[in-house]
């Protein structure tokens, strides 16, 4: 048994080549390890410690990273042979414990003791979205999405293999409500529709979003909130006819909604956006920019991060930096880099997936720069000393 194991400290530092930031390395190991995905916070005890996602001895699993001095505890001892949801994992808001899914159980793991319990079991022939806890801790939510590989060929995780299969074949979907307390199991929603990405609100505990999932311009409608209270379901931004927003997330006062998106223009460039919204479709506030981004985040409305792909002089249609940009004065300012991360996208843990700490100010990503998949953190500058794309 490894569950409990201690790895010493991995930890490098070194100033980006192009902007001179400082960079943590936090892992570095000859296999992949990745941070929780980015709508997931990873931080724990005070901030003082997050949970990464790392293959070590032919296995994958949870591991903790000690951020004030490096050494790293392996928190779970999986068998090979089951899937799971590692990098879904979500920690309860309030009390010392992380969900996950292994097989057809979700999975609930005292932080402290590392004691696990099975606290729910699929039923046959459906696969696990993603789990999310409510505000207070109380709740989780997460999808139940109809098993269809036995007739679609699917690799979602490596390229996005029977995505628009997956999608036209409207699978049979759940979203559940689990009282942690109980045990006591709900199915709140279900639709012949792909349903994916349940959040809950980091703030308000009655609110969920989740998404129809499939290529943006195929479906109905992405981005959907709930209210746990009255179950009544609305779509978020519903905007024009051909203009496509998602990758949807919370922000940190758990009212507004974070998304980035694109229009079916000729100009293709001038029709890229990202935006924020409030739950109830109010306080709407966007902007255009030029450049492609995977994903974006940001804690509060005046600075976002995304993954971009810079197509100038610093180097021709390349994913190769993390942006910055500072809202002021009722004005988007930037693309400002950051700095590079040189990462191939090639498979989901070897996404950016660039995040904010929970105090702003650091930012996360992985990377698989030297090969390997591996955990950065970044401290955010002062962003007068960072260069302008061009």
């Amino acid at each position: 048994m490894s569950k409990g194991k201690k790895w010493p400290s991995e930890i490098k530092s070194y100033k980006d080549s192009l902007t001179g930031v400082n960079i943590t390395q936090l892992t570095d190991h000859m296999a992949h390890s990745f941070h929780l995905y980015f709508t997931n916070n990873g931080w724990y005890d005070d901030e003082n410690k997050m949970l990464i996602v790392s293959d070590r001895d032919n296995q994958t699993n949870l591991f903790s990273v000690d951020l004030l001095n490096g050494e790293l505890i392996q928190l779970t001892d999986l068998d090979t042979s089951m899937t799971h949801g590692l990098q879904s994992a979500f920690i309860n808001p309030v009390k010392p414990e992380v969900y996950f899914t292994v097989g057809d159980s979700i999975i609930a793991l005292n932080l402290k003791t590392y004691e696990e319990k099975v606290i729910f079991t699929s039923p046959d022939a459906f696969n696990f979205s993603n789990l999310s806890c409510t505000a207070d801790g109380k709740h989780l939510c997460f999808g139940l999405t109809e098993a269809m590989s036995s007739h679609i060929p699917t690799n979602l995780s490596g390229g996005y293999i029977g995505f628009e299969e997956m999608e036209a074949a409207k699978p049979y979907c759940q979203i559940h409500l689990l009282h942690l307390n109980d045990g006591m199991n709900e199915i709140i929603h279900e639709d012949n529709r792909w349903i994916g990405h349940v959040n809950a609100s980091p703030t308000v505990p009655h609110l969920i979003t989740f998404c129809h999932e499939g290529p943006w311009s195929h479906i109905d409608h992405r981005i959907w909130l709930m209210d746990l209270h009255t179950r009544k379901k609305w779509k978020i931004r519903e905007g024009k006819v051909n203009e496509y927003a998602g990758h949807e997330y919370w922000l940190a006062n758990g009212t507004h909604i974070g998304y980035h998106g694109y229009t079916d223009s000729l100009e293709i460039e001038q029709g890229k956006f990202f935006g924020t919204i409030k739950y109830d479709n109010s306080e709407c506030d966007e902007y255009k920019f030029p450049y492609q981004n995977m994903h974006i985040h940001s804690n509060e409305r005046d600075l976002i991060v995304g993954d971009g792909q810079q197509s100038s002089a610093y180097g021709a249609n390349k994913k190769d930096y993390i942006f910055l940009w500072e809202k002021s004065a009722g004005q988007l300012k930037g693309p400002l880099i950051l700095c590079r991360h040189r990462c191939s996208f090639h498979v989901q843990k070897t996404h950016v997936h660039p995040r904010f700490s929970p105090d702003g100010k650091k930012l996360l990503f992985t990377s698989d720069q030297s090969g390997y998949g591996q955990v950065y953190m970044v401290e955010v500058p002062d962003l007068k000393e960072l260069p302008h794309a061009k």
